[in-house]
């Protein structure tokens, strides 16, 4: 890591206001990441794009980042695989019919409800999550006249926080390895003890509800749903560039939701197996047991590898199920399998960008940088509120929940054992300001597969879920400072 003092935000920096002037993510992102490169290269072009180059390269040279792109291109062709077998058009038949008796307001906030529900129960994977809503309701949405940019926002404010507040997945291993880093002995208890104060997330999911159930349009979202209501039926929806996502399915075949279900829930249980399995094998458990030992070998497995294994299950299991039940030939699967993958490289090829920009800042290390402006005049009481709003800056600057944790974690923790401030409250305002951060970035991977999976402009996202995210956001600053305060 290289010392370059406030330098190092100006790529993280030029990339996100670049991606809002423009409107070009991918292109935003290269010039965030040359720009990095530039610096560090002393002002030299030549060598700042062979760096470039090679940063992009590099990103594979980690096992986590690579097998994530593979995930994230795999899940396309499951995702088409459920629709050419006519399992996602079951499951929409199968809500349509629990619709039918509705009144035309009621059935809009039922399908809303649906798309909500099923992003909170789907807390194995963030990516799963939200490309399974936006998936399964993009034409749900655009029957009933809902706008693509309020599907996005469910599929994202649904996903990650309940990935984080129902931590038996690869967050709460993640958390809980950090957490085992700096110290803590039980850091499942320490976790745990934290959720309810992980305010921002407990306040997305409410507010998420409220929209839903309320009607509740502020800002851009209100244009939105207006401009959609003006659309006639059968008229051609703007950003319609994955009609791979609205495949019919194959001639002949009876829709059925089990289609795609089976195979689900398959990745959804196969993913913490293959955790628990690849922690056991990884790190010595021997002075635990019970849920402890469970969720310490969990803490110690390997995410990555749990989510591309699930997925390729997954695909295996649904080609074997297809064929065995007359849907689908074998030859046929592997096409599509093929198909949908190629389909979803725009977005590995984001994931990519996304990683090599997340390389960049650690290299000119940004997130430590803005950590220490602020580590010399911390107050014990408003330790939290600080922490919360350091996590944000670092969470949107880099794109990266998950990069924020590990930096965050590292620093905050010994600071709040200094300070006496409350662990309990500083391990969550870490969680929380990371999820918020990671939610307004544009250069967030979650939040460009929420725009991808939901068939809308990625700004367009990002700008009408913008306010709720304040919203939320100031709330739990207020939360913090009043709860610090009381605690301390």
């Amino acid at each position: 890591m290289e010392d370059v003092g406030w330098l190092s935000i100006l790529p993280p920096l030029v990339a996100i206001l670049l991606a809002i002037w423009s409107r070009q993510v991918y292109l935003s992102l290269l010039a965030g990441i040359f720009l990095g490169y530039l610096i560090l290269a002393g002002g030299r072009p030549d060598t700042a794009f062979v760096y470039t180059l090679e940063g992009m390269v590099k990103v594979f040279s980690d096992e986590g980042n690579t097998r994530t792109i593979f995930f994230c291109a795999l899940v396309g062709g499951l995702i088409l695989l459920f629709r050419c077998s006519g399992g996602v058009q079951g499951l929409i038949a199968w809500i349509q019919k629990r619709m039918d008796k509705d009144e035309n307001q009621n059935k809009r906030r039922r399908v809303q409800g649906y798309a909500y529900l099923l992003g909170l129960l789907i807390f194995i994977e963030t990516s799963i999550s939200s490309l399974t809503v936006g998936t399964v309701f993009r034409p749900l949405f655009d029957k009933m006249k809902i706008s693509r940019e309020k599907l996005a926002y469910l599929a994202d404010s649904s996903s990650a926080p309940s990935s984080i507040l129902i931590p038996i997945n690869a967050w709460g291993a993640f958390i809980m390895g950090l957490l085992l880093a700096e110290g803590i002995d039980e850091p499942f208890k320490y976790m745990m003890i934290a959720i309810p104060f992980n305010f921002y997330p407990i306040i997305t999911i409410v507010l998420a509800l409220v929209v839903v159930y309320r009607g509740w349009h502020i800002g851009p979202m209100r244009i939105a749903e207006e401009n959609i209501k003006t659309v006639h039926q059968g008229q051609h929806i703007e950003n319609e560039d994955n009609d791979w996502m609205s495949a019919p399915a194959d001639d002949g075949v009876t829709y059925d939701a089990k289609n795609m279900m089976i195979p689900l829930i398959t990745m959804i249980v196969a993913m913490p197996i293959v955790l628990l399995l690849t922690g056991i094998q990884q790190a010595d458990l021997s002075a635990y047991n019970g849920l402890e030992y469970i969720m310490m070998a969990m803490g110690a497995g390997s995410g990555s590898q749990a989510v591309l294994t699930a997925v390729v299950l997954s695909i295996v299991l649904a080609v074997t199920y297809y064929k065995a039940k007359g849907v689908l030939p074998i030859k046929r699967s592997v096409d599509v399998v093929l198909k949908g993958t190629s389909s979803l490289l725009p977005l590995a090829l984001l994931m990519l960008l996304a990683f090599a920009i997340g390389d960049v800042c650690r290299h000119m290390g940004t997130g430590p940088f803005v950590a220490s402006v602020v580590a010399n005049w911390l107050n014990p009481a408003l330790l939290p509120m600080i922490v919360f709003l350091l996590s944000c800056v670092i969470a949107f600057s880099t794109g990266t929940s998950w990069g924020t944790f590990a930096i965050m974690m590292a620093i905050t923790i010994p600071v709040s054992q200094d300070l006496d401030a409350d662990i309990y409250l500083t391990i969550a305002a870490v969680m929380g300001g990371g999820v918020f951060g990671d939610h307004c970035s544009p250069i967030s991977d979650t939040t460009i597969i929420s725009s991808l999976a939901s068939g809308t402009n990625h700004i367009d996202h990002v700008r009408t879920q913008l306010p709720y995210a304040l919203i939320g956001g100031g709330v739990a600053v207020i939360l913090y400072a009043l709860v610090g305060f009381i605690i301390t």
